[in-house]
C-alpha cells in the first residue's frame, strides 16, 4: 500500500515488494488509495505485467489518498476487519509521517504491518532520508538554476518557495547546491529585517543579484518576505516570487530514490517473512536497518544544525 502525499520512488518500491515476495515465494496484493482504499476494501492482486516497468514513473500506480477515518478508533477496528476479510497477513506501508503513524495503529492491536518511509518533506522516523527526497531536491535545484539566470540578467530578487511542511530540509539542500544568498527554513526563527540586511551585504558586495531559498513552513512566509521586500525604499533589487509547489512531487525518480525504494522495500517483505513486524526500515549511515515503529513515529526530523551553518558560509 501506498498512503499520503506522493513521492518518486514509490513504484520502484511496490516492484520490489513483489519481486521479494514472489522470490521468498509468498503470494502479493495490492490495497489501492492508501488507507482509504483499505477501508473500502480496494484489494486486487499484483502480477508481472503490473509491476513492469513502473520504476521509472513518478507518483504512484497504486494510488494514494489521506483518510480521517482512518485516525479514529472505528476506522482502525474497520482496516482490520477488511485484512482479515481478504486474509491479508502482513502489511507493507509505502509513505510518509501519517502513514506510518497508521501503521503503528494497526502494530498496536497486534497486526503485521513493516513501514517504508517516502516523504519528500524528509521529515520522517527511522530512516536518514526517505524515499523521493533526492529526486524532489533535484527537481528544485534545477527550477532554482534557471531562475538564477533569469535574476542575474534583470539585476532582480527572486524568493523561491519550496515544498517541505515544517522541515527545511529541500531547502537547505537546494539553497546550498543552487548557490543561493540566502536560506530561511523554519527550524531557524528569522525576521524580514534578517532578510533586508542581507540584500544590502550582498548589494555592497558588488551582486545584482539575490536568490532566496524559503521553506514553506516558515513564517512570515515566502509570500509576505517578497511583498515586504518590494515596498522596501532602502534595498535595490526589485523582488519576484517564485512558488515551485506540486512540481517536486512529480517526475521520474533519480538513480538514487529507485535503488533507496528497491533496498528498503526488499528489507521490509523479508522483515514480515522472517515474523518480524513492528517496524521502520530505513537507510541509517548507508545500511538499511528496521527500527520499532514507535521509536520511528516518536523520532524529530533529521534536522542539521551544521548544516545550516554550512549553508550560511557558502551563501556569503
Amino acid at each position: 500500500m501506498t498512503s499520503g502525499g506522493d513521492a518518486p520512488g514509490m513504484n520502484a518500491a511496490v516492484r520490489a515488494a513483489y519481486r521479494m515476495a514472489r522470490h521468498l515465494g509468498l503470494e502479493i496484493v495490492a490495497i489501492r488509495d492508501g488507507y482509504q482504499g483499505l477501508l473500502n476494501g480496494q484489494v486486487e492482486p499484483l502480477d508481472t505485467h503490473k509491476v513492469d516497468g513502473i520504476e521509472r514513473l513518478g507518483g504512484t500506480i497504486l494510488g494514494t489518498s489521506r483518510s480521517v477515518e482512518f485516525r479514529t478508533p472505528q476506522g482502525v477496528e474497520r482496516s482490520l476487519r477488511q485484512l482479515d476479510r481478504h486474509n491479508i497477513e502482513g502489511l507493507v506501508v509505502v509513505g510518509g509521517e501519517g502513514s506510518l503513524k497508521g501503521a503503528y495503529s494497526l502494530h498496536q492491536r497486534g497486526y503485521g504491518v513493516v513501514g517504508v518511509p517516502a516523504s519528500i518533506d524528509n521529515d520522517v522516523g527511522g530512516t536518514d532520508v526517505a524515499i523521493g527526497v533526492d529526486t524532489a531536491v533535484n527537481t528544485a535545484l534545477d527550477a532554482i538554476d534557471k531562475l538564477k539566470d533569469t535574476a542575474a540578467a534583470f539585476h532582480r530578487a527572486f524568493v523561491v518557495e519550496v515544498m517541505g511542511r515544517q522541515s527545511g530540509w529541500i531547502a537547505l539542500q537546494a539553497a546550498i547546491g543552487g548557490g543561493a544568498e540566502m536560506v530561511l527554513i523554519p527550524e531557524v526563527p528569522f525576521e524580514i529585517e534578517d532578510v533586508v540586511r542581507r540584500m544590502k551585504e550582498v548589494q555592497a558586495s558588488g551582486k545584482t543579484h539575490f536568490l532566496l531559498v524559503v521553506a514553506e513552513g516558515c513564517k512570515p512566509s515566502a509570500a509576505e518576505i517578497s511583498d515586504a521586500i518590494s515596498k522596501r525604499d532602502d534595498v535595490e533589487f526589485e523582488s519576484r516570487l517564485t512558488v515551485l509547489g506540486h512540481i517536486q512531487r512529480g517526475g521520474s525518480p533519480f538513480t538514487f530514490d529507485r535503488y533507496l525504494a528497491a533496498r528498503l522495500s526488499l528489507k521490509a517483505v523479508e522483515e514480515l517473512a522472517g515474523g518480524r513486524s513492528g517496524s521502520v526500515v530505513g537507510l541509517r549511515a548507508t545500511k538499511i536497518a528496521a527500527t520499532p515503529i514507535e521509536s520511528a513515529v516518536n523520532e524529530p526530523s533529521p534536522f542539521n544544525s551544521e548544516t545550516h551553518r554550512f549553508a550560511e558560509i557558502l551563501a556569503g
